[in-house]
């Protein structure tokens, strides 16, 4: 009896040595692929961002469509990955949960997130996707139309929503002091409304829909150049994702081959006749 269990013990060691061998194996043979085990859900691309979602970064408040500048983006991306489009799955979350640190329930999240050196203290990023101009945003008879320098803007009331990089803007780069602080952006028009403020500052994509939807009456008044202390947008990841070198080389190849610059022609292109102010 015991020669047997001594056989059946070497059977079960021999067993699991052989486990041990053919496991790290198998996750070789499917890392980078849409069975790569370090995904949220083997199989499926998920995909983070927020609820709602607005135009021109993604249509009709539906991710899943494939409208609008970011969402075109994660088809593409997805596809320069190897999944199939019905393998993308969505996760809508508040920006505060995209940004916060700690765990995600995504692969990685795209809603306009701007790669700062604070945010990736918490967070892991890709590469930069896309880096906007800003636009002045006013009513008609605002005292920033018209104007020619940061040293006229610096003249109106401002405002922005809080933690965010045009609040940043105009504080470090404009130079304006006094900035009125709204919780969201909805805030900050219903306040360009009541008379409170004069303007505001927005990524041109954000200043196109606002000034299309969220407050037609106002304008687009004149072009900002790009804030030099914000790189631009990138996908957001869980702070230490392996899966950022993967979805960076399919990001390389997605950029180089002028997708993306044929999405922002189609959906992030203001007015080439809007005045520029640089300085």
């Amino acid at each position: 009896m015991s020669d047997r269990r001594s056989v059946l013990r070497i059977a079960a060691a021999a067993t699991l040595a052989a486990m041990s061998l053919t496991l790290p194996a198998m996750a070789q043979e499917t890392t980078g692929t849409p069975d790569d085990p370090r995904l949220v859900q083997p199989g499926m691309l998920t995909v983070g961002t927020s609820d709602p979602v607005y135009p021109p970064w993604m249509m009709n408040d539906s991710p899943e469509s494939g409208e609008g500048f970011e969402n075109a983006l994660v088809y593409a991306l997805a596809e320069q990955m190897g999944f199939e489009r019905d393998q993308v799955q969505w996760v809508r979350m508040t920006f505060e949960q995209i940004i916060a640190p700690g765990d995600k329930p995504f692969d990685f999240a795209i809603n306009q997130v701007s790669v700062t050196p604070a945010r990736a203290e918490v967070v892991g990023f890709s590469q930069v996707y896309y880096q906007s101009d800003k636009a002045v945003i006013a009513l008609p008879g605002s005292p920033v139309t018209g104007a020619e320098s940061f040293a006229d803007l610096r003249e109106a009331r401002w405002g922005a929503a809080i933690g965010t990089t045009d609040l940043a803007y105009l504080e470090n780069v404009v130079g304006v002091d006094g900035v009125m602080v709204y919780d969201d952006q909805v805030g900050v028009f219903q306040a360009m409304q009541a008379g409170q403020i004069d303007a505001t500052v927005a990524a041109i994509p954000t200043a196109l829909f606002a000034t299309a939807v969220q407050i037609p009456e106002a304008s687009i008044t004149a072009i900002l150049p790009p804030d030099g202390g914000d790189e631009g947008h990138g996908l957001l990841f869980e702070q230490g994702s392996a899966l950022i070198p993967w979805v960076d080389a399919a990001l390389s190849e997605v950029i180089a081959s002028g997708t993306v610059d044929e999405l922002v022609q189609t959906w992030l292109v203001a007015d080439p006749d809007l005045p520029v102010i640089s300085e």
